[in-house]
């Protein structure tokens, strides 16, 4: 009897060890979870850069998903926090998912664009150009020292446009265009003209031409001009 006893013991204690040992792997791989996606979000979010403009309107339901991604993690975290404190702050994984996870929502927070500003990298601005349309729509193109260009239009989503461009005379070419999702041409060549009865200093429209038997062209107008200097440079 007495053996028989001993033997139920044993097994209770083993299954309740098996118990906890499940629970643990349980919270463990939920605090995997939580965390890997912060991570993964935090991920997408800074390096932003590099794929909203390729997605035309879509970016901006892509941001609206983020948000709310962002929102859901932040309500997770508060559950976590409510947690630790009915726990008097003993568990030391969950206080280290929460300052990890937390530490991401901030940095998202105060830099909701990114950590990092990739642009810098890219060269220097010599000619940055701009115009506003309709419903607050922004189209601003950049010529960099390295002979590369960039455009982006933000309107209900983001487009960006990249390449490279020749300067001859007064005349900017434009060459291994890449576009995105929503474009299938773009121009050709571009040329400065003043417009000097224009106020408020922008007296000079960067002005862009589809081909030859474009005309009319579209302008932008220009807030900086250093293509002087890039004159200057020796060739490469």
């Amino acid at each position: 009897m007495l053996s028989l006893q001993l033997n139920i013991k044993n097994v209770a204690t083993a299954a309740s060890r098996e118990t906890l040992a499940v629970s643990l792997n349980t919270n463990l791989l939920k605090d995997k979870k939580l965390i890997l996606t912060a991570i993964t979000f935090f991920l997408i979010i800074n390096t932003a850069y590099y794929w909203q403009g390729k997605l035309g309107f879509i970016a901006l339901l892509a941001f609206l998903i983020l948000f709310v991604v962002f929102i859901v993690i932040g309500i997770l975290v508060l559950k976590e926090i409510y947690y630790a404190i009915s726990e008097k702050f003993k568990d030391k994984n969950r206080l280290l998912k929460i300052g990890i996870v937390l530490s991401i929502l901030i940095l998202t927070f105060f830099k909701p664009f990114g950590v990092i500003d990739f642009e810098k990298f890219e060269g220097k601005d010599i000619l940055i150009a701009r115009r506003e349309g309709a419903a607050n729509c922004m189209t601003t193109f950049k010529l960099k020292d390295d002979n590369k260009f960039t455009e982006k239009s933000v309107c209900f989503g983001m487009n960006e446009i990249k390449g490279k461009y020749n300067l001859k005379n007064d005349t900017i070419f434009f060459e291994n265009v890449s576009l995105n999702i929503e474009d299938d041409e773009y121009y050709k060549f571009a040329i400065i003209r003043s417009l000097k009865q224009h106020g408020n200093n922008k007296n000079f429209v960067l002005v862009r031409f589809k081909n030859t038997k474009d005309t009319i062209g579209n302008g932008l107008f220009i807030e900086k001009n250093e293509l002087g200097e890039l004159n200057k440079k020796p060739n490469r």
